[in-house]
Formats: C-alpha cells, sequence, structure tokens
C-alpha cells in the first residue's frame, strides 16, 4: 500500500498467485508452441496444421501482451476532505461536445451541461463551455434555456445539499420517492406551480412556513422550472431548419451567463469550411482548449462526452486529489474515471458496461505508469497538453508561435499557466472575445483520446485512474449490437492503423515508455487481429473433423494434457477476474460469448483499416432510391455484421452432427475427442445467436 498526500494507492492483494500463474501458464504455451512447430519440423507439413499453427502462435503473443495488465494492478482512493480550502483550488475548465441534435437530443445535452454548471466547485473557479460542431440553432437556444433554469437550480442543489445534479435524474429519482409524494401539500403544490409557474420565491407565503414545507416548495417549483425548459427546447425544436447541420460558417462565441454565484457558461461554434481539415471531436477539443485560454485559463480541464452527465458532483474534487498532491503533481497529466451507463439491464448481454476495460485493463494500466485516455470523464491538466514534458523548460515558449500561431494572447495564456510574468494587459471582455474568435485553426496539439494518453505516457507524463463507489459520471450505452459494433469496428480500425504508424509502440513506445507498459498499447492496436485467430479457429478443426484429419493430439498422448491445461488455466483466470469484481457466473460465460463475437465481427475493423490505408474509404456510393426505409437499413446493418458469426456458427453446426455421425462409424473418439469438444464449446457459446435466427425466421414468416 503506498499512501500519500491526498489518495492512497492499494496492490492487488493475490499479485504473487497471478505473477506465478502467468509464469505456469507462460511454460505451457510455450510447450505448445513447441508441439506445434516440432510435428512441422518431423512430419509432412499440411495446410491445416499450418494454418492452425499460425493461429496458436498469434493467440500466444496476443496472450502475453495481454498479461502486462495484469503484472502490477493497483486501486486508489481519495481523501477529499484533506484538501486545502476551497478558495485555494485551481480553476477548473469544464468542455462538453456536441454535433447533431437529431443523434444528440438537445434536451439530454443540457442535462449534462446543467449538472456541470452545479458541479460541487467553487463557482468563481470553474467555466462550462459547450462546443456545437454542427452550428445549429436549437444547441445555441437550449443553452440560453439551460443557462437561465440553472440560476434557479445551482442555489437549490447548495441550499439543500442535493446530490444528484443533473435534473433529469433528479426527478426521476423523486418521482419513485413514495415518501416524498406521500407529504402533506407536496403533489398539490406542485400541480399548482406548473399551472402557475411562481418566479419570486422570497416573497410567497411558503417561505414563512416550516423548513419542510419551504423544501418542498422548492422541489415543486424547481421540477415546474425544468418541465418548461424542455418544453421550450422541444418547441423550438420542432422547426426542422432549427435542427440543420451549418457546415460551412464563421466562428461564433457567445457567454451565456456571467454572474456572481454561477460558474461562467460558453457556447463555442467553431469555423467550419469544407476546404478545411476540422478533425472531428479533437478539432472541437482543440478549439476549446485554445478559447479557453483566452477565457477562463484553468489549468485543469474536464472532458465530458454529452450524453455522459456528472453524477457524483464532487468529482473535480477527487480528482484534485491527484493533480495537488505533492507527490504526483509534477508529472500527473490526467486522471481517468470509468465509462458507465445509467441504461443497463441486469443481464447485459452485450458487455456494454466494458468490465475488461475498466476492470482489468484500466487498473493493471494504472499500476504501470496509469491508464490508456478514455474519450469521456477524464481530468487533465493544460500544462501537459500544451508542453511537451514534465521537465520541459519555459525556453519552450521562446518559439510559441511555431507551435500555436500567431494570437499573442493565446501564448501569453500559455506563461500564466507555466508561471512566468505576463506583458498581457487587462482587456475588456468584448476585446477578448474578438480575439479567442480570430485563434483559428491548430491540431499541433492532439487530443483524440486513446492516442493522445499514449504519447503523454511517452513524453514522461503519468496517469491515474480512479473507480469509485458512486459513478461519477454515467451515460447511455448503445441499446442494440449495431449500434456496438459501429463503434467498435471505428475504434479498433483506428488503433490498427495507429500500431502501424510512426508512433507505434512496437517502435515509439519501447524507445520511450518501459517496456511493460508498451506491452498493454500493443495489445490495444493489434486487438483486432484475434478475428484471424477465431476465424481460423472457427473452420480449419471442424472441417478437418468432417474428413477425419486430426489437428490435436489425442486424449491418451501427453501433449494432450498442455492443451487440456492452457484452456483450463485461462477460463479460471477470467473466471476469478470477474468473481473479485463483483460478478456472476454468468457475467463470466456472456464475456466469453461477446468476446468472441466481438473478436470475429473485428475483421471488418481490419478491413476498415486496409481501405484508410489505400485510400479507398474516400470512394462513396450514392444509393438511387432516396425513400430509404429505416428499419430494413437496421435490419441490413446488423445482417452484415452478424455475417461471419452466423458462417461460422453454420459450418458448426454442420461439423457437430456430422463429426458425431463420422465418429461412431470411424471409432476414432479418441483423434477427435479435441475437435468434438471445440465445436460443441462455440454452439453452447453460440445459442443465443441461433436462438435469434429462429426468432427472426418466425416472425417474418
Amino acid at each position: 500500500m503506498g499512501r500519500y498526500t491526498y489518495h492512497v494507492e492499494t496492490v492487488q492483494s493475490w499479485l504473487l498467485l497471478t505473477r506465478l500463474h502467468i509464469l505456469i501458464h507462460f511454460i505451457a504455451v510455450v510447450s505448445l508452441c513447441y508441439y506445434r512447430i516440432s510435428h512441422l519440423l518431423h512430419q509432412p507439413p499440411t495446410a491445416p496444421w499450418i494454418l492452425i499453427t499460425l493461429a496458436e502462435l498469434l493467440l500466444s503473443v496476443m496472450w502475453f501482451l495481454n498479461q502486462s495488465f495484469r503484472w502490477h494492478p493497483v486501486s486508489r482512493t481519495v481523501m477529499t476532505d484533506k484538501l486545502p480550502r476551497e478558495d485555494n483550488l485551481p480553476g477548473l475548465d469544464i468542455f462538453v461536445c456536441t454535433l447533431d441534435p437529431e443523434k444528440e437530443p438537445t434536451v439530454q445535452v443540457m442535462d449534462t451541461v446543467v449538472s456541470a454548471i452545479a458541479m460541487d466547485y467553487p463557482s468563481d473557479k470553474l467555466a462550462v463551455y459547450l462546443s456545437d460542431d454542427g452550428g445549429c440553432p436549437v444547441t445555441l437556444y437550449g443553452m440560453k434555456e439551460a443557462g437561465e433554469f440553472a440560476k434557479e437550480w445551482v442555489p437549490f442543489c447548495k441550499k439543500y445539499g442535493v446530490k444528484l445534479r443533473c435534473p433529469k435524474a433528479f426527478f426521476s429519482q423523486m418521482e419513485e420517492d413514495e415518501d416524498l409524494l406521500r407529504q402533506e401539500g407536496f403533489t398539490a403544490h406542485r400541480d399548482l406551480i406548473k399551472r402557475k409557474i411562481v418566479c419570486d420565491f422570497d416573497s410567497h407565503e411558503f417561505m414563512e412556513h416550516n423548513y419542510e414545507q419551504t423544501r418542498l416548495f422548492f422541489l415543486a417549483s424547481i421540477q415546474a422550472k425544468y418541465e418548461k425548459m424542455q418544453t421550450n427546447i422541444d418547441k423550438f425544436g420542432s422547426d426542422p431548419n432549427n435542427l440543420r447541420l451549418v457546415n460551412d460558417r464563421a466562428p461564433r462565441i457567445e457567454i451565456i451567463t456571467e454572474e456572481p454565484g454561477l460558474p461562467l457558461v460558453v457556447y463555442v461554434s467553431r469555423e467550419r469550411r469544407p476546404s478545411l481539415p476540422h478533425k472531428f471531436k479533437g478539432g472541437a477539443l482543440n478549439t476549446l482548449l485554445r478559447v479557453s485560454g483566452f477565457l477562463s485559463n484553468a489549468p485543469y480541464f474536464l472532458a465530458v462526452d454529452c450524453d455522459m452527465y456528472c453524477n457524483d458532483p464532487t468529482s473535480a474534487k477527487q480528482a484534485m486529489c491527484f493533480f495537488l498532491d505533492p507527490q504526483t503533481s509534477k508529472d500527473t497529466a490526467f486522471v481517468q474515471f470509468p465509462q458507465m451507463f445509467h441504461n443497463l439491464s441486469k443481464k447485459d448481454i452485450y458487455d456494454s458496461q466494458t468490465r475488461t476495460a475498466f476492470k482489468t485493463m484500466w487498473q493493471g494500466m494504472d499500476g504501470l505508469r496509469g491508464p490508456g485516455l478514455s474519450g469521456s470523464g477524464n481530468y487533465l491538466s493544460r500544462s501537459a497538453l500544451l508542453f511537451g514534458s514534465p521537465n520541459q523548460k519555459n525556453d519552450y515558449l521562446q518559439d510559441a508561435q511555431k507551435y500555436f500561431g500567431n494570437s499573442t494572447g493565446f501564448i501569453e495564456s500559455l506563461k500564466v499557466i507555466r508561471g512566468q510574468k505576463t506583458t498581457k494587459k487587462s482587456s475588456s471582455r468584448e476585446e477578448t472575445l474578438r480575439e479567442a474568435l480570430a485563434v483559428g485553426f491548430s491540431y499541433v496539439i492532439l487530443l483524440e483520446s486513446t492516442i493522445t494518453g499514449y504519447l503523454l505516457h511517452t513524453r514522461g507524463w503519468r496517469s491515474a485512474y480512479l473507480y469509485p463507489k458512486t459513478p461519477c459520471f454515467l451515460g447511455c450505452a448503445p441499446t442494440d449490437i449495431k449500434e456496438g459494433m459501429v463503434q467498435l469496428v471505428k475504434w479498433l480500425s483506428e488503433l490498427l492503423l495507429f500500431g502501424f504508424s510512426k508512433y507505434s509502440p512496437f517502435t515509439y513506445g519501447f524507445s520511450s515508455m518501459s517496456i511493460i507498459h508498451s506491452f498493454t498499447y500493443c495489445l490495444m492496436a493489434m486487438s483486432s487481429l484475434y478475428s484471424f485467430f477465431f476465424i481460423l479457429y472457427g473452420i480449419l478443426p471442424q472441417l478437418c473433423l468432417l474428413k477425419g484429419i486430426p489437428v490435436f493430439p489425442k486424449v491418451t498422448d501427453p501433449w494432450f494434457a498442455v492443451f487440456a491445461f492452457v484452456y483450463v488455466s485461462t477460463q479460471v483466470q477470467h473466471l476469478i477476474e470477474v468473481l473479485s469484481g463483483e460478478g456472476t457466473i454468468e457475467m463470466w460465460w456472456d464475456e466469453q460469448r461477446i468476446w468472441i463475437l466481438k473478436s470475429v465481427t473485428s475483421i471488418f475493423a481490419v478491413l476498415e483499416a486496409l481501405k484508410k490505408r489505400l485510400g479507398l474509404n474516400k470512394m462513396k456510393f450514392n444509393l438511387s432510391n432516396k425513400a430509404i426505409d429505416e428499419e430494413k437499413t437496421k435490419k441490413y446493418e446488423e445482417a452484415v455484421f452478424m455475417a461471419p458469426m452466423v458462417l461460422l456458427l453454420i459450418i458448426n453446426i454442420v461439423a457437430f452432427f456430422g463429426g458425431i455421425w463420422r465418429v461412431l462409424n470411424e471409432k476414432d473418439f479418441q483423434e477427435m475427442f479435441g475437435q468434438l469438444f471445440l465445436v460443441t464449446y462455440v454452439m453452447a457459446l453460440s445459442y443465443p445467436i441461433l436462438q435469434a435466427i429462429v426468432t427472426m425466421k418466425s416472425k417474418s414468416g
């Protein structure tokens, strides 16, 4: 256990057993590879044996890289009560990004914005920025409505110690609170106020009554105002013109609120021109980074997706336990919180919670030099992004125009962050806004999640991972297989390209990071290659079973014990990780099933990366029929993603029945046991897919 000033680091209690298991499993894997290669050298090589050997060698390499996450996992707890007084806390900016109000409903985005405005942090040290990358009128209108609502919501949260500061989540919980609804007068007050919105709380007669009646009145009034905000936004957004994306526009920056007791709230719509690269979300965050340098210039900022509302208002103070700790403050670049979701069912059949990433991988990286950077729920140091390394000297700013453009105002803001003297004179807010609008494009500062986190680590920065009992951020997970697979393919294809780039962790990473930490990024970059192993393992042994060609040792061969041990050892390791993370045996089984499904489907990520590498992704095909049935399109896309797994399932069904018939006739059970077991295992894992196919057939019939 490592105890710091503001946080505690705890090493996994069974670390020695974990490392012992890795060593024993490693010996078994090496033995298995020896068996395969020696067989090729002493026997005439056949195509099935060569391909199976290549598949197992690939899986062995992937397994070896995967163990880097298990080499030194740690968990952390924070001590926010020991932080400096609130007036001594540093400034904090919060960045929220949105693009399309039809895909990201404006009311939902405003819930996230309001939850950020209501963060439990000194209001004079807090600023909230929304990037509207679509330039949509409804988003700006929604920001103004949210700003007005926040004037009532923030004082209410502070006065009554509200812990759940996303209004939608708060009022949803309130509607389920039977004790509250039974309290005398609450429902009547609420219904009355919904019909006649009362704006002046102080003059109302209920303020003269006891505390509980006053609180109930506030609840009813605040709920009515929130519903009015929702109604206004929905009404404004009902006009299609207010939902349109404007992709050719001048920049626009508008201050929504700037008054005592509330954080600075700013709307930003960066310049977009068809002829200029915009870098998607990374470009939007870069713009916010530069614009905020003019307006608030906080040394730290939070990047959060527009659908990931702030569920725990103390998350900022929890992050400060790392940034302000004397032992870690110098080189901590970011603090990552897990991405968690409020719309998951108890049986998370698609593994949308990604337990492996946030429970195993990120905690494992935290014990090396820190986890990777996820797309949301991360607090970052502005200095880490703007300056090369923790030991970067101030003469770096002498050539600042080369890196950050010709804006003298922005360069002066960098000097402030570095604690240097600035020659910038105080200017009016109007002058500052004019200069911020002229910032222009700059993509030298890379801010695209995983790659950014990786580059920060290569420069000597570290990160921290905090998995608190109360989720600090809650979002909305994909609700169907197609959405999840689209995200997966996009992510894995970019990671594969990263693996073959000049910053590849296999080359650049090894030269600037610890080897074990580099291994974690190597695995992420190569994750899509699991598809080759599972496709080969899902076809070759099955076809060989039908033809009576053994590809595994027979049961009485001592080498069979090696294969059996590797399989059982892998399953036991996975089961222990799931159960120790408060999971269940059912979750363990579901994770295996979805892992194989995702791995097979990741073949599309390999193809997508290849297309991008060859420049073929720019080719687009126009559909002749413009009246596309969305439901049919969705079913078609789901069918495309499921096609590889369905094909493997059909092959395994044929191999299962055909193999049993052949074994019964040929009496070669010992030689074919390994392949029969593999086919049965794949069939068991694929049962939900088979069930879905049968259901779809019956419905279409």
